[in-house]
């Protein structure tokens, strides 16, 4: 048999974006280690904890990914939760204990995080604010006026149905693990599948050019903020219910750092302009696959942050050499 041509093969692999298949080689590998380095790895259990836990995170980053493709950033998202947290277990104490007042707190939660996230689009669009300035400002403010509202004190839920959104299975998976990937499809469809989604990476490639393009710039902007807004109020929720409580202090505490991390482990371009939901999706598994090895093997809770800053780190300089 004669044998085919490898020119056209090998012209092909050196065309490959390196960066651009990165995350997913990154996950394989980790995956394989993993399951090496742990015999507790690969359990059922094991793995459904570590897609629970990374669904939280992940949800937010889901929504920071249109942001930082726009070319801006948002730091007040952690303590948007707590914030939102709070308000929806009040929302649903005073409702009362039926399936209607889940509902109502739920619809709220996500409500709350839409105008949280217009205020700081407002704040950035109207008042020309940079997006690191004014996100920072909100967080502090969020973050006080949840400390305010809860009186510095864990929030408890008194309905007898909300624990049931968080903790609920559907096929022995959890419903916040189908909420992540049903929301990861609808993003995706957005992002690449509508003018919109085009319209947010050419504000972030270049902004002056996507004025001249009859592209409503601030208006775009302000919408990628308001999808933040609402996926923090969708983990919010969740995370209230899986806890059935909120630590006005604690809950939400550094979620702007790994779902930024999850962005751009993911592949999306911290300038702006480009970028994945499927490829942030990995980046916020890789981190899950990394905190939960990192436990089972016994590596100080101390470590894990310097971990987690190097795998930031390699993703930026990979992201960098493709960029070249």
């Amino acid at each position: 048999m004669a044998m085919l041509p490898l020119s056209p093969m090998i012209t092909r692999l050196k065309r490959l974006d390196i960066a651009t298949y990165a995350p997913f080689i990154a996950l394989v590998l980790l995956v394989i280690f993993s399951s090496i380095a742990s015999e507790h790895f690969l359990i059922p259990r094991n793995i459904t904890n570590v897609l629970r836990q990374v669904s939280y995170t992940g949800i937010i980053a889901l929504g920071m990914t249109f942001v930082i493709i726009a070319g801006g950033i948002d730091l007040s998202v952690g303590s948007m939760v707590a914030l939102v947290g709070v308000l929806s277990i009040m929302i649903i104490n005073g409702a009362g204990d039926g399936w209607w007042a889940v509902a109502m707190a739920v619809s709220s939660a996500i409500a709350l995080g839409g105008v949280f996230g217009a205020i700081n689009g407002l704040v950035i669009t109207r008042g020309k604010v940079a997006s690191f300035i004014a996100t920072l400002a909100t967080m502090s403010i969020f973050r006080s006026m949840t400390l305010y509202i809860s009186d510095a004190g864990e929030m408890v839920s008194e309905n007898n149905h909300f624990a049931d959104i968080g903790g609920g299975y559907l096929w022995a998976i959890p419903y916040p693990v189908w909420i992540f990937l049903l929301l990861a499809i609808a993003y995706h469809i957005l992002l690449k599948h509508s003018a919109f989604g085009r319209h947010v990476c050419a504000v972030g490639s270049n902004s002056k050019v996507a004025s001249y393009s009859a592209i409503k710039v601030r208006w775009v902007y302000f919408l990628t903020f308001v999808i933040a807004g609402v996926s923090v109020g969708i983990s919010a929720v969740l995370l209230a219910s899986r806890l059935n409580s909120v630590s006005p202090g604690d809950a939400g505490l550094f979620y702007e750092l790994d779902a930024i991390a999850a962005v751009v482990i993911g592949g999306t371009a911290l300038s702006g302009g480009k970028g994945t939901i499927w490829g942030t999706v990995i980046g916020a598994i890789i981190l899950g696959i990394i905190n939960n090895m990192l436990n089972l093997m016994g590596i100080s809770p101390y470590l894990q942050g310097m971990v987690k800053g190097l795998v930031i780190l390699t993703a930026v300089l990979v992201q960098f050499k493709g960029d070249r």
